[in-house]
């Protein structure tokens, strides 16, 4: 009992905390008060630390020489390098799945998957249900990544996943919000049917190439939002801790 307790009070910590950061309430540069916190949250410092620790990880706090975490700074090119690094994951896990096959019944889950997605985005941008669209599109990501059946690669990738604004459906409730960029969801679901195609042909090449080519959809979003009003960045978790970099080109999709 005393360790289910210990677990539970770190994923509170944990997504208390993250939640924070994400959403705003904590913003680039605040030093993170343990006492405070662990009394918001109620519980223990030992937990909070855990959790603080797992988020330094993840890219969201920094040490301070001082001592205590403060939240992290980005760039543009930080997220950019992470969505890259998650293409170049993902590509290789796809290139491992296609190179050592599938089964019959994995190929059917993910078409079945693909073929809700379908569904879910219609014909027209005004009938998207676009939470069953995350919901579906990170099962199809996740499905997807089993298939090469490799833990050691599934521990990687899902460790970059966790990046800020790094996993796949990191950007979908922003588009929601802009019609002008729901072009790239139907992009990306041709991008589904092509990979899975590619692992189920035994294309492991084509599989990891087609895979970096969805990864960069993102970096088209990133520089789109980057350039949006405010209400609109407020609604994709972190991106208020990017910083906009002096002489980028922003709000253009091509």
């Amino acid at each position: 009992m005393a360790e289910i307790e210990k677990k539970k009070s770190f994923q509170r910590a944990l997504m208390g905390l993250r939640e924070r950061i994400l959403v705003g309430d904590l913003v680039k540069g605040d030093r993170v008060s343990e006492v405070a916190l662990a009394d918001e949250l109620g519980i223990s410092r030992t937990p909070l630390r855990e959790a603080m620790r797992e988020l330094v990880d993840q890219g969201l706090l920094e040490r301070v020489p001082t001592g205590g975490c403060r939240v992290c700074s980005l760039t543009r090119r930080d997220v950019r390098d992470w969505i890259e690094l998650r293409g170049l994951l993902e590509g290789s896990v796809f290139r491992l799945a296609a190179e050592r096959g599938i089964s019959l019944d994995q190929q059917h889950t993910c078409e079945a998957i693909i073929a809700d997605i379908d569904l879910v985005l219609g014909h027209t941008a005004d009938t998207i249900d676009f939470d069953r669209y995350v919901t579906l599109n990170e099962k199809l990501h996740a499905k997807l990544a089993t298939l090469c059946d490799s833990p050691v690669m599934l521990a990687e990738l899902k460790r970059v996943n966790k990046r800020p604004m790094a996993s796949p459906s990191a950007f979908l409730h922003g588009q929601s919000m802009a019609p002008q960029t729901l072009r790239s969801l139907y992009i990306a679901q041709d991008q589904h049917k092509a990979i899975l195609d590619a692992i189920c042909a035994r294309e492991g090449a084509r599989a990891e190439a087609l895979a970096r080519e969805h990864a960069r959809l993102a970096h088209r979003n990133l520089d789109f939002f980057l350039g949006s009003e405010q209400r609109v960045i407020a609604q994709i978790p972190g991106l208020t801790l990017v910083q906009n970099d002096v002489g980028s080109n922003t709000n253009r999709l091509s």
